[in-house]
């Protein structure tokens, strides 16, 4: 009895023993699990922070791409890393950024295979330069599809890329996206001599994936915001270079009030005006509006006026200048593109204007004694669109002579297809009843009341073309 109770007791000994050494064992293991997740946790916070500071300080966007590949490649123990942006077109994906150590995820022609043998170089400006279609692999796979996946050496878009020793064996690969918005791919990549991925890395591969995608999202805000804020100084300097080209003031004309107003849609102008000064008694005013707005119509406005000013010279036929000014502009000019123009010669001796127009719209006479308003058509079509044989035998010209108080307003048609909150058009009729009601007022008040009943009528609705009036009144 004495002996089996001994023998019990050692055998439970023993095995509180082994208990204990068991739970030591598994304390270890979890002390050591514990340490990794700690790791791993340090190594994600050290990822976000590095995507924090470098939004903070305005980094340049290839460190940016830099960071995130290596930091996720680091907290997943990855042999490489890559990242890969959607092309602005959409139709392609374009290689970012892609670590030395990135086991390549598209296919590898032989022929760079043999030159990587002897030049590792090569092989790394091949991935450099080497876009993703799609159907082209993994890459292209989870671009299309969506998500992130855990591809191994199995799966079909990691076999057959490149030559022995620098196969992938598994990687992670995840579409980047924010707001609905894809903005790329990122893969991290374990080759040959290093470990594959588990599934419970895929876990914690979504989640930089995710902030990623979160980081080039307020990266491309940032940039558009830049590029916006250097764009609105580009345009405040074409602004303020087309104001200097326009006329300041009207000239002063012996027996004649003159004013003139622009007001552009944009930033910059497709109209354009001028006054010259032909010889003592004459002086020739031009009116124009180039087909479209912006940027581009305002350089074919600075076109028109180094020909016109030089034509103008030449001759006192506002036809022949008008001629001249097509033949040289023509070439330049691209087919989607015309220029309407109107051109005038007034003579102060004999109070004769001749006027001649190249498609623009007719001006409108004002006789002070009748109080009527008329529109003077001259034949002519636009600038631009023919190279000069059938321009020439259209176009002539059409004199007026002012009387005391009688008045001519050139517009563009901004004025009269300037619309209201119910897209209705203010039209030549308004036009006309406003010529009537204030050309007795001088030619300055003519232009600014004329400009303030366009405001008026359409409200708070935006200004679709560019707006243009001169008023020439006979004293």
């Amino acid at each position: 009895m004495h002996i089996a109770l001994t023998a019990i007791l050692a055998l439970l000994c023993i095995f509180l023993a082994w208990q204990l050494a068991r739970q030591r064992r598994a304390n270890a293991l979890l002390g050591e699990n514990c340490r990794e997740l700690k790791t791993e946790e340090e190594g994600v916070f050290d990822f976000l922070r590095g995507l924090g500071e470098a939004f903070g300080g305005g980094t340049e966007h290839r460190r940016l791409h830099r960071l995130i590949v290596e930091g996720a490649a680091r907290i997943l123990k990855a042999h490489g890393g890559a990242l890969y942006l959607v092309d602005r077109s959409g139709e392609y994906l374009t290689p970012a950024y892609i670590s030395r150590t990135c086991a390549p995820l598209v296919k590898i022609p032989e022929h760079i295979i043999n030159q990587a043998a002897a030049n590792p170089v090569a092989m790394e400006s091949y991935l450099r330069l080497q876009s993703v279609h799609p159907g082209d692999g993994a890459l292209a796979r989870i671009w299309e599809e969506g998500g992130a996946r855990l591809f191994t050496f199995a799966d079909p878009e990691l076999q057959g890329l490149a030559g022995k020793g620098q196969q992938p064996t598994s990687a992670l690969v995840g579409r980047l996206a924010y707001r609905d918005k894809t903005l790329g791919v990122l893969a991290v990549v374990n080759g040959p001599m290093s470990a594959v991925f588990h599934p419970e890395d895929l876990v914690v591969f979504k989640a930089i994936a995710e902030q990623s995608g979160f980081a080039l999202f307020t990266e491309a805000v940032y940039l558009e915001a830049g590029e916006k804020r250097r764009l609105d100084t580009d345009l405040r300097t074409a602004r303020e270079i087309q104001s200097i080209l326009l006329p300041s003031s009207a000239p002063e004309v012996p027996g004649y009030e003159i004013s003139g107003l622009n007001i552009p849609a944009r930033h910059v102008s497709g109209d354009y005006f001028d006054y010259i000064r032909i010889d003592e008694h004459r002086w020739g005013i031009v009116i124009s509006d180039v087909s479209g707005k912006g940027i581009p119509a305002a350089l074919i406005t600075g076109m028109c006026r180094s020909v016109l000013r030089v034509a103008a010279l030449d001759s006192v036929s506002p036809a022949a200048v008008l001629q001249q000014v097509n033949r040289r502009l023509y070439p330049d000019i691209k087919e989607d593109m015309f220029i309407s123009m109107l051109y005038l010669v007034m003579n102060t001796r004999t109070n004769e204007i001749k006027i001649a127009r190249a498609g623009h719209d007719p001006p409108l006479l004002f006789r002070a004694g009748t109080r009527e308003v008329a529109q003077l058509s001259p034949p002519g079509m636009a600038v631009g669109i023919d190279s000069g044989g059938v321009f020439d035998r259209i176009i002539s010209e059409e004199t007026v002579r002012l009387s005391s108080g009688d008045g001519l307003l050139l517009y563009t048609d901004g004025a009269t297809e300037a619309l209201d909150r119910r897209d209705a058009e203010f039209g030549l009729v308004r036009l006309t009843q406003a010529v009537q009601a204030n050309a007795p007022k001088g030619a300055e008040a003519t232009v600014k009341n004329i400009a303030g009943e366009l405001r008026e009528f359409a409200g708070n609705a935006p200004q679709h073309d560019d707006i243009t009036l001169i008023f020439i009144r006979k004293s």
